[in-house]
């Protein structure tokens, strides 16, 4: 019989937040992008992630917990780029565990209210992660916000305003920009395995005048976490690159809570008027601008990355073609589960086996998981509902496909009255088996805008920064105050900490509207005379 009890009022935001992950994850899979490539095992690599999930993120979220709680890492996640921000960073907390569970559930190898203790940990620090990490807009998931993300505060995006460059069709700024995107697309795209997890889109903002502006993340693109990244990326002096982007005459109806966006009319390269370049991470106090000084510089350094950045994707299409398919499921369940490593890399907890080796438990399954068995299996589960205890009474209509069943399997109200559960997936104070790899070991070092680092010498620095953002005297500064404070003196210095750096805005403080901020960029030549 179990000592840890939950009480009735926490069992019903459990469900409700079950429920909530339920309905948003289904919409998602049903109507965003197909999890397929003729080269890795994308369906089999990402049910063996959820299982290791399952096994390995209560014990080390609970150790991310103890040094930094979830709202502070919400709040640091929302200041700059992170893996958490990106479009299976902040999702992926409940999501990747839940599937997990859903599928020992339908393999009758445990019951929904077994690692009860874990599965509301999990929830609720997913859930005050993500409340702060959407603070600026109040909601916990996009689709609360019709699909949008307006997650920065009025402070950065003046930033971007005021700094970036105008560009048309044609131009060599435009050419390049738009060359850097598909390369880094392309890139983070098979250094990921072929799916999507270092990509992220945040956005639209309104910039006046049918302009929309969405910020365009690429993660994890230097010598880092990644093992098979040593070497091959070891030149690239940017682990994150950040390129926000403004359009003319479309309007991104859908920003989603995986980062993928859909616009009307359709979005094009031919859309943008115009772009920038920064980078930042869990060491970074603000956006850092790169080669924003002129034009030229610009223009160069995003020649210059291109260059790089295809020399990369040569080099990492001759080393994935010699993995094994063992190899290959490794490193794609790996990506997978390790999107929300860079937690553990703000708390300094990070610990390279802890995040890119396979759980025991869960490698008991990868003799199950050929292409047919991940392909159809993971259908049923996340698109179909098919498994057998996803269903509900027959007359039951789901949300989006009403039907009769859902996604996610809720905790019985019977455990209320008899406590009969398992608390944990890991016995408190019992340290988790050795994990399993194929891949070679890393190596490297690990790359940041703060400079390349060993592992103790990361978690060092780590533990010892807290960006100016998150000290007491601003942290609870966010917009609401700013609108009945605009004119004070704390607001300015509040406002002259983000600018510092901006090629435009540097020390002009909290009193600017966007006419002004568009007047300085006529003054300062930002703008091609048309």
């Amino acid at each position: 019989m179990s000592k840890w009890r939950i009480e009735e009022h926490e069992l019903d935001e459990l469900n409700y937040l079950l429920q909530k992950n339920s309905d948003v994850t289904y919409w998602q899979c049903v109507t965003r992008t197909v999890q397929e490539s003729k080269l890795f095992p994308v369906p089999s690599y990402m049910l063996l992630s959820y299982l290791n999930a399952y096994y390995k993120w209560p014990d080390l979220l609970r150790e991310i917990a103890k040094e930094r709680t979830p709202e502070e890492l919400g709040s640091r996640a929302r200041e700059l780029s992170t893996r958490p921000t990106t479009l299976l960073g902040n999702w992926s907390i409940p999501n990747f565990y839940l599937v997990g569970r859903e599928m020992l559930i339908n393999h009758d190898l445990i019951r929904p209210e077994d690692n009860l203790e874990d599965l509301k940990f999990i929830l609720d620090f997913w859930k005050r992660f993500s409340l702060a990490y959407h603070r600026n807009n109040g909601h916990l998931v996009n689709m609360e916000a019709t699909n949008r993300s307006k997650t920065l505060p009025e402070r950065t995006l003046q930033v971007f305003d005021a700094d970036l460059y105008d560009v048309e069709p044609g131009d060599e700024l435009h050419s390049a920009a738009s060359r850097l995107i598909a390369t880094l697309n392309q890139y983070t795209f098979l250094a990921n395995c072929e799916c999507r997890v270092g990509i992220n889109n945040d956005g639209p903002y309104n910039m006046g005048e049918g302009r929309e502006m969405i910020i365009r993340e690429f993660v994890d693109l230097a010598e880092g976490d990644y093992p098979w990244l040593d070497d091959l990326a070891a030149d690239m002096p940017y682990n994150n690159l950040i390129i926000p982007i403004v359009t003319e005459g479309i309007h991104f109806h859908i920003v989603d809570g995986w980062g993928s966006f859909e616009a009307k009319p359709e979005y094009t390269s031919a859309s943008i008027r115009r772009v920038g370049l920064y980078t930042s991470d869990y060491l970074s106090e603000r956006y850092i601008p790169v080669s924003m000084g002129s034009r030229q510089e610009l223009l160069q350094s995003m020649k210059d990355i291109n260059k790089l950045v295809k020399q990369m994707i040569a080099k990492l299409w001759i080393k994935i073609s010699t993995w094994s398919r063992d190899q290959m499921m490794d490193a794609g369940a790996l990506v997978y589960y390790s999107s929300i490593k860079d937690l553990a890399h703000m708390a300094g907890t990070y610990r390279q086996e802890d995040w890119f080796t396979i759980d025991p438990r869960a490698e008991r399954f990868r003799p199950m998981l050929n292409d047919e068995v991940g392909r159809d299996l993971l259908g049923e589960m996340v698109g179909i509902l098919s498994l057998p205890y996803q269903s509900r009474d027959e007359y039951h209509m789901s949300a989006y496909s009403n039907s009769s069943n859902e996604m996610f399997s809720p905790v019985p109200y019977s455990i209320l009255e008899n406590h009969d559960y398992s608390l944990r997936v890991n016995e408190a104070g019992v340290k988790m088996g050795e994990g399993v790899t194929h891949l070679p070991p890393k190596t490297g070092l690990y790359t940041t805008s703060a400079g390349k680092f060993s592992l103790d010498e990361l978690n060092e620095k780590a533990r010892n920064f807290t960006p100016k953002m998150l000290d007491k005297k601003w942290r609870y500064k966010d917009d609401q105050w700013v609108k009945f404070n605009w004119n004070t003196s704390e607001a300015d210095e509040l406002y002259k900490i983000t600018q510092e750096g901006s090629r435009n805005l540097e020390g002009k403080g909290a009193k600017l509207k966007r006419a002004d901020i568009e007047k300085i960029r006529q003054e300062q030549g930002g703008v091609i005379s048309k």
